[in-house]
């Protein structure tokens, strides 16, 4: 996969890419107008935005035709897009916002997101989600705090569903057809960033669309796209089922 990091972009030009890339995954096409509704302003302002995309090679764009993520582009919208969820997350679920108001927040906060910091709030959701008892002490404790009503605070927003800390499976465990729920990412240094960068994170759901006769690549979909996986890869995420 191509690696996104060398492509600089401004904050403005990572909102349109991320953009183009839900537009892509929900419609299966983007055109300029729809962007321009996306994101609430003037197709004439999309313009000029998909031509430096394009000239950065994020983008396929001709005027009047639909517009494309080229692989690199693909990659680094979904990079973005893996720190907007996450700081939703945390955002709706650790600190109560509002849904809106935590989409906003995430929106300013996603651009200025380290890949340090962006490891560190996947290893907090981990560490929660393998609570034996449900949410921590300490989170019930500031949940209190905040003086919303236990209604509020063990709302579906909530941090800890009592999952049981047992052994999992991992993702090179299943078989074509499977679905499972992220757990956590066993591994570290330039496979743990890829994976989080591809936004495998706690609780998100992937489906095993079809594995190599040897199980090395196995293909998945996740968040709407077809991704591939090197086995050590899929070994590194431990999954369970997604309804537990």
């Amino acid at each position: 996969m191509p690696d996104p990091r060398p492509v600089l972009l401004t904050p403005a030009l990572e909102d349109y890419l991320e953009t183009i890339y839900e537009l892509v995954r929900d419609r299966k096409v983007a055109r300029v107008r729809d962007i321009a509704q996306a994101r609430g302003v003037k197709a004439s302002s999309v313009t000029p935005a998909l031509k430096r995309l394009a000239e950065m090679d994020l983008v396929n764009y001709e005027q009047r035709e639909y517009i494309e993520l080229t692989p690199s582009g693909e990659s680094r919208a979904r990079r973005i897009l893996a720190r907007h969820q996450i700081l939703v997350s945390f955002l709706q679920e650790v600190l109560h916002l509002p849904a809106e108001e935590a989409h906003e927040n995430a929106c300013a906060m996603e651009h200025q997101l380290s890949d340090e910091a962006m490891d560190r709030f996947v290893r907090f959701f981990e560490f929660v989600r393998s609570s034996p008892d449900g949410t921590p002490h300490f989170l019930r404790r500031f949940h209190d705090s905040l003086g919303l009503g236990p209604d509020a605070v063990h709302s579906e927003h909530c941090l800890g569903h009592g999952m049981e800390v047992t052994p999992h499976a991992t993702l090179a465990d299943l078989r074509p057809g499977e679905r499972a729920r992220v757990v956590h990412v066993d591994a570290e240094g330039p496979i743990r960033k890829r994976l989080i960068d591809m936004g495998v994170r706690p609780d998100v759901d992937i489906h095993v669309e079809r594995t190599a006769p040897a199980g090395d690549p196995v293909w998945i979909r996740i968040g709407g796209f077809q991704l591939s996986l090197r086995k050590n890869e899929a070994e590194a995420i431990h999954v369970r089922s997604p309804r537990s």
